[in-house]
């Protein structure tokens, strides 16, 4: 990936931005597990949100290849919020699948940080097998009645828009029966349970989400009923891709932390990077670090070129970093030691916020159950 003049502009006034904004107040906003609404707001101002919306619809028109800037800045500063849920994952869906009008309504909105959204597919028994989703959408008049459950939902908590995956067809035609239904936060019987406790990624807003005859108009529906399955699988592509390079930037973050600590950390008399065992190690996540960055970037430059990029490949570049990082994760925090187990310690959060990595966006064994069917077997 080239970057020009206009990539390193938008970099530079990104970094101002998270140095002035957001950086200040992180741990503060991690301490109390929430961030403010009006970081959203004013990130979407500065034309850091879905960079890539057409104008016409109160975006940049920016490329893919800004997205990647954001998060390599957010990484570089070591904040995490989730931006790039909104603008990469949630927000393409009301791009490629909304009619004209929907676009019209939702898009400005979510270019602006006026609407933030969020997107509903797992639910308390149906995880990686979606589609046996239990939550359904039945059409009464001009509306679907929406009833179900769904749970794991990041940025839930802000988001003023989710789009639902619900059943619209009968059991028996378990890939054809999904529907994705835009379900604005403020709908009567649509409910959401206060954030979730988890190990890590705190400031991620994660509910759960609870339609009890949920009234929805039949026009919020995306694209065609009873293909949301297909639409999920298409772009679970960019999602995965997303994932996977959240992954690697924290690995290098990681290690660069752990490097540096070990070059300053005195043991016996020495650098504690002195002694082979740990020198071997920083020197194996080193190469993995680089490899794995080759090729993702590799893909990445495929994305933003517009070509068909091979399932397999992101499957196997989403198991891998994935699991990459956490083999970072937990041999960073082992060279620093009872350091490394104190919260005052980055690599402490690090530790515990890398470890969904192997499960969100596809599981590991999911991606290798998706590589296997590409290989033929």
């Amino acid at each position: 990936m080239q970057y020009t003049k206009e990539h390193e502009m938008f970099r530079q006034s990104l970094r101002k931005f998270i140095e002035k904004e957001i950086a200040p107040y992180y741990e503060e906003w991690e301490k109390n597990m929430n961030v403010p609404r009006s970081i959203w707001k004013k990130y979407g101002e500065q034309g850091f949100l879905c960079p890539w919306i057409p104008e016409k619809y109160g975006g940049s028109g920016l490329g893919f290849e800004y997205s990647v800037i954001a998060l390599e800045e957010m990484a570089r500063a070591d904040v995490g919020i989730p931006f790039s849920l909104h603008s990469d994952v949630v927000v393409p869906y009301i791009h490629l699948l909304g009619t004209e009008e929907q676009k019209q309504k939702w898009l400005p909105g979510c270019a602006s940080g006026d609407i933030l959204t969020a997107i509903a597919m797992t639910e308390p028994g149906t995880g990686s097998d979606l589609a046996a989703i239990q939550t359904t959408a039945v059409k009464d008049g001009n509306d679907y009645v929406i009833n179900g459950q769904k749970v794991f939902i990041t940025n839930g908590v802000n988001a003023d828009l989710v789009i639902v995956a619900c059943k619209t067809g009968s059991d028996d035609k378990r890939h054809r029966n999904i529907s994705l239904i835009a379900v604005e936060a403020d709908r009567p019987g649509f409910e959401k349970s206060p954030p979730l406790k988890k190990m890590g990624r705190h400031l991620d807003g994660t509910v759960e989400l609870f339609f009890d005859d949920c009234r929805v108009p039949q026009e919020n529906l995306l694209g065609e009923e009873g293909k949301g399955f297909y639409y999920l699988m298409q772009n679970l592509q960019q999602e995965r891709i997303v994932a996977a390079l959240g992954s690697l930037l924290a690995a290098q973050k990681m290690f660069n932390e752990a490097l540096r600590y070990a070059k300053e950390r005195t043991a016996f008399g020495k650098k504690i990077g002195s002694f082979q065992a740990n020198s071997f190690k920083l020197a194996e996540m080193a190469t993995e670090i680089e490899i794995a960055r080759t090729f993702l970037y590799s893909l990445i430059d495929e994305h933003i070129e517009g070509k068909q990029i091979s399932v397999s490949k992101v499957s196997m570049a989403k198991w891998w970093i994935s699991e990459m990082a956490n083999r970072v994760a937990y041999h960073s925090l082992q060279l620093f030691g009872g350091y490394g187990y104190m919260d005052e310690y980055p690599i402490s959060r690090h530790y515990r916020n890398v470890r969904v990595d192997t499960i969100f966006a596809g599981s590991t064994e999911i991606m290798k159950i998706i590589i296997a069917k590409e290989l033929g077997l």
